[in-house]
């Protein structure tokens, strides 16, 4: 690169503009497939010489925000700078498009909802489009039509890959180096084949398994839900102080009081406790008491885990009403008093142990099928009537668990699920995963902590089953006895080679369809694995694990060999304990390794409020309105001035110094390139102290912005850079101006312009990652091929000899000159008759070697020195412009 052919004059525009760079850009770089990854060269070369990516798959459902652009930028940044350190980067590109947000979008653009119950319609046509009826209004969940499993999944289908087509464009335009050419949906059949093989195996290895149980339920959703996906939120409710009723050694009825926001549970109550250190209820221990309003009769025991300064300090444990009483349930061995069912309203039934006793009639005619609210203001009128309330309900704020999508809080249902084994309910798999967490180097590092503390804080298994539609199906059936009952005992589980397979269609081997639902014949699972559970199977999918024994859709065995375990999972910090713990558990399960060497975690987006930006809050910038008002480069600025870790302000003004910049770079690069050509080898051509000063401080940002890189910290990579650059601009450009032109002989000329060259190279490389369209632009005006294909620049490049100290004490220098002139309100233009320097006898010498650039830079006539303590201009007389001699034309 140090021979160079002169810039083409055509190539350079008469006016440097960012208009239309992103369109030209894109488009060639899609042409020439400028980021496409080289499979024969991976395979060809050392590990270390390739740089995988884990890229995060976007929910494609409605719009980004610009907390995408933020961690994506970074991202990209990263790739870029190891493609130009000379690595074949998999860089691939994947949509999360199966789950629930896909499944509300479809819900609320089509106005449609999925019913397992209904028979397909060929050639449906929905009845809305866009979200509004025919007058433009929004669609109400009542007016949504129902419509087959079959009819929804298509549906959902549609709209993700029309997202999907908006979301490619937007990417494409904000320069993310993306090979397009290696992408993947998490509902297409290799991500299906991939995440129900990864299943069966866990089954096999007995990692997967289907228990009935207590679990978290959306009543609106109407799921299961994961621990991972919870919320906790303030939710108002009251405290209601009720009696239970013990005999007392009279043989009188004495009450125990307690206090409980949720009183509606009280027919599901199996246990009052208390701590085992509380004297109060120490003599109750190992006793009974009967419940208000139904009399059943529950043990009063001791747990630790009773609060003994909570309310009364003894609580009732009912089955259940929050993830303690599960607790309890669990340990303590207390019986399902199970109330709540999957639609949110108690059970019609009576149940047995309430019936025949004195609130059969108050269950049936008040509480059986209502919603806990009903049958809370139901039992507290009765509480009140029987005498049992004492006092009124006090108003509070609790604290809910919510499902983070959902509006209600959530209930604990009963029902049978699948599971994966995450170490919640075993501490040597929970060690096993801590230490997995060790091999893996976090940027920055103290995010190990949250994916530490999340493991050790784990109280259950990864629940993976979902009572949704649009999702990877279970791949498995169940036989039905003679007696038509559901064998969940014994599944039949689908073979790999079948891969993928929907039970809800397919036969398992040895059964017909007519069979399906039949006596002796099979049903299907009818549930779909979390978009988690998909999803955390990444890198297999992208990289090309082989399914179906390597002959299934996307396997390529020697590729996975090669990638995996890969280099870098992106993401950020509020999914450590869902995705990133998720990846983990699968990839120790299934390779017994961790799935990536390195974890980026990015920080939040905030707005004006210091509040996180996400769509489900409704503060979230889209960012396409942004990148058309500000650029590409600009927000790319804005996002890569935000370190990992950190949370960042949206911040518009930040995106203004960006575009700012990103139109210096092309005007300086036009100034530079304007004073001739260039020939022979740049390196020698530099002889000019000045020069040799300025590229010397231009390897040490080179070594400073390489160690950002490597470091993990591209926002220091970028603030070296640009430091440098605007001295580079403000001073050395204008110091060298003259000298450039010829003023001072050919070979100074010479000096400076190959300077100028060797300095536009660099930086130009330097800045490619951060404003990739600007430096494309302009290396497109004098040299061949892409920047972003050129080697990541060296310090041993450039010239030796310099010392850095010259530029910067010249800068000081002329930083004087410029004071005065502006002191005597002159322009930088008029002339200084004479002055005197004084500073420090080194920095004097230093200024001395670049004297004739300065006296040129500052139009000043005799300079003479004097010693002081530093660099200041004094007794400088100064010709104003009217008193300027003429020169003949």
């Amino acid at each position: 690169m140090t021979d160079a052919p002169a810039p083409t004059p055509s190539r350079i525009p008469e006016r440097p503009t960012l208009d239309g760079l992103e369109e030209k850009w894109t488009q060639v770089w899609k042409d020439e497939q400028t980021y496409a990854f080289d499979r024969a060269r991976a395979l060809s070369l050392p590990r270390e010489q390739v740089f995988a990516i884990d890229t995060p798959p976007p929910t494609a459902s409605g719009s980004l925000h610009v907390g995408h652009v933020f961690s994506y930028t970074h991202t990209d940044c990263m790739a870029r700078y190891k493609r130009m350190q000379g690595l074949e980067v998999f860089y691939p590109i994947g949509w999360d498009d199966n789950g629930l947000p896909t499944e509300r979008r479809v819900q609320n653009y089509y106005g449609v909802r999925g019913d397992a119950t209904l028979p397909y319609e060929d050639g449906f046509e929905p009845p809305f489009t866009e979200g509004v009826d025919a007058n433009g209004k929004a669609i109400k969940p009542a007016d949504q039509r129902p419509v087959s499993r079959k009819n929804f999944i298509e549906l959902c289908d549609v709209l993700t890959v029309k997202d999907e087509e908006t979301f490619e464009s937007l990417f494409r335009r904000l320069g993310f180096s993306l090979d397009w050419n290696i992408s993947y949906r998490t509902i297409d059949e290799r991500s299906r084949a991939v995440a129900q093989q990864a299943f069966l195996r866990n089954y096999a290895r007995g990692e997967a398994y289907q228990s009935e149980a207590p679990g978290l339920w959306d009543v609106t959703f109407q799921t299961a839900v994961a621990q991972a996906e919870l919320e906790a939120r303030d939710y108002p409710g009251a405290y209601h102080r009720v009696a239970f009723h013990r005999d007392g050694a009279s043989g009188a009825s004495e009450p125990v009081y307690i206090e409980t926001t949720r009183p509606e549970l009280i027919p599901s109550v199996v246990a009052l406790i208390a701590h085992p250190d509380d004297e109060r209820y120490q003599p109750l221990f190992g006793t009974t008491v009967r419940s208000p309003l139904f009399d059943v009769e529950v043990p009063v025991l001791a747990h630790p885990a009773a609060e003994m300064d909570k309310g009364a300090g003894i609580a009732m444990c009912c089955t259940f009403g929050d993830l303690t009483d599960v607790m309890w349930w669990r340990e303590l061995q207390l019986p399902i008093r199970s109330l709540i069912t999957r639609n949110g309203r108690l059970q019609a039934e009576t149940p047995e142990w309430v019936a025949g006793g004195p609130g059969e009639s108050l269950y049936a005619a008040e509480l059986a099928t209502k919603t806990t609210f009903s049958a809370r203001e139901a039992v507290v009128r009765a509480l009140r009537e029987s005498g049992d309330l004492d006092g009124e309900p006090q108003k509070t704020q609790r604290k809910a668990n919510f499902y983070e999508k959902g509006d209600k809080p959530l209930e604990i249902v009963t029902s049978r699920q699948w599971y994966i084994r995450n170490g919640g309910r075993e501490a040597d798999l929970r060690a096993d995963l801590v230490a997995r967490g060790d091999e893996i180097a976090f940027h920055p590092s103290f995010m190990r902590a949250r994916y530490r503390n999340w493991v050790e804080g784990l109280n259950g298994d990864w629940l993976i089953s979902r009572q949704r539609f649009f999702g990877v199906p279970f791949p498995v059936w169940y036989p039905v006895t003679a007696d038509g009952e559901t064998d969940h005992d014994h599944p039949i589980l689908a073979p790999e080679a079948a891969l993928p397979v929907d039970p809800q269609i397919d036969v398992p081997e040895g059964y017909d369809e007519s069979q399906r639902g039949e006596p002796g014949g099979f049903v299907a699972d009818p549930d779909i694995m979390d978009t988690w559970a998909t999803s955390s199977l990444s890198p297999q999918i992208a990289a090309g694990w082989p399914v179906r024994g390597g002959e299934g859709p996307g396997s390529d065995p020697e590729l996975f060999e090669a990638l995996f375990p890969m280099d870098m999972r992106p993401q950020a910090h509020d999914i450590i304990r869902t995705w990133l713990f998720a990846t983990v558990v699968r990839a120790h399960h299934e390779h017994g390794t961790v799935p990536w060497r390195n974890a980026a975690i990015s920080g939040w987006i905030l707005d004006p409020d210091r509040k996180k930006m996400s769509k489900s809050k409704g503060n979230a910038e889209t960012p396409e309105d942004v990148v058309k008002a500000h650029g590409a480069d600009a927000v790319r600025y804005w996002a890569a001035s935000g370190r990992l870790g950190t949370d960042a302000a949206y911040d518009t003004g930040q995106m203004k110094v960006g575009r700012r910049l990103a139109i210096k770079v092309l005007n300086a690069s036009k100034f530079a390139l304007g004073f001739g050509e260039v020939s022979g080898e740049l390196r020698a051509t530099v002889t000019n102290p000045l020069d040799l000063s300025m590229l010397a401080a231009l390897g040490d940002v080179v070594d400073k912005a390489t160690h950002g890189f490597e470091s993990w910290d591209y926002t220091r990579s970028l603030e070296v850079t640009e430091t440098f650059f605007w001295t580079f601009c403000d001073d050395y450009l204008e110091l060298v101006k003259d000298r450039a032109y010829g003023g001072r002989g050919e070979s100074e000329a010479a000096s400076a312009r190959a300077a100028l060259r060797i300095a536009l190279e660099t930086l130009l490389r330097l800045f490619a990652p951060f404003i990739p369209y600007a430096t494309e632009e302009v290396w497109s005006w004098f040299e061949q091929g892409s920047v972003h294909r050129q080697a990541w620049p060296v310090r041993d490049e450039l010239p030796v000899g310099g010392d850095p100290a010259v530029l910067a004490t010249v800068s000081e220098a002329l930083a004087g000159v410029r004071k005065v002139k502006s002191e005597a309100k002159l322009g930088m233009r008029a002339e200084i008759r004479t002055m005197t320097l004084v500073g420090p006898a080194a920095q004097l010498d230093h200024v001395r070697v670049a004297e004739g650039d300065l006296r040129a830079t500052g139009r000043i006539g005799d300079l003479t020195y004097g010693e002081g303590d530093g660099i200041e201009v004094r007794e400088a007389e100064l010709i104003p412009m009217d008193q300027r001699p003429s020169h003949p034309a």
